[in-house]
């Protein structure tokens, strides 16, 4: 499929979110860009989810909103994710640990699991129809060691769930 118009279409002093693309067989039509709402889950929605949802909503540049929980919230941010977002320049935003229940009445059309099945964690199931993507990440709140060390894991952590969003989302 080929697209003509990436931006928007203006015609006539009128705007529109539509572009023309072209199918297989040759014929033009006109293709809606929407948002689409992705649901970062974790455990305890305190390192990883959160740290996927800020690469998600900044990477994904309008065509991404995503949301992060946990089955089991910790109650807290972790503060070396919001570091490492900084660090590596993404916005965190103002992220807060929070329930799944929060979002159980809203329809997503992903939902990525980012809990490390590696290390025997049980990953939580969010009810409804999505696609599902889960993304097996080491925790970086775990680590124990040095600064350098402890740095060094929400670094990896981070870098695995920005390669995946760079493979699998744009």
């Amino acid at each position: 499929m080929s697209v003509f118009d990436e931006g928007e279409t203006v015609c006539c002093s009128a705007r529109s979110d539509k572009s023309w693309a072209e199918d297989p067989s040759g014929i033009a039509w006109e293709a809606y860009k929407t948002m689409k709402n992705v649901l970062v889950l974790c455990t305890g929605n305190s390192c990883r989810s959160v740290t996927a949802e800020a690469l998600i909503n900044q990477m994904g540049e309008g065509r991404f909103k995503a949301v992060s929980a946990g089955s089991f919230p910790a109650g807290y941010v972790h503060p070396k994710a919001i570091e490492t977002l900084k660090r590596h320049g993404i916005n965190a935003g103002d992220p807060r640990s929070k329930s799944w229940d929060e979002f159980e009445n809203q329809s997503f059309d992903l939902v990525i699991t980012v809990c490390d099945q590696a290390a025997s964690e049980s990953c939580p199931i969010f009810l409804g129809k999505y696609e599902k993507k889960h993304w097996s990440t080491p925790d970086p709140a775990k680590a124990e060691g040095t600064e350098e060390e402890i740095e060094k894991a929400f670094d990896d952590a981070f870098q695995m769930l920005k390669d995946r969003i760079e493979k699998e989302l744009l």
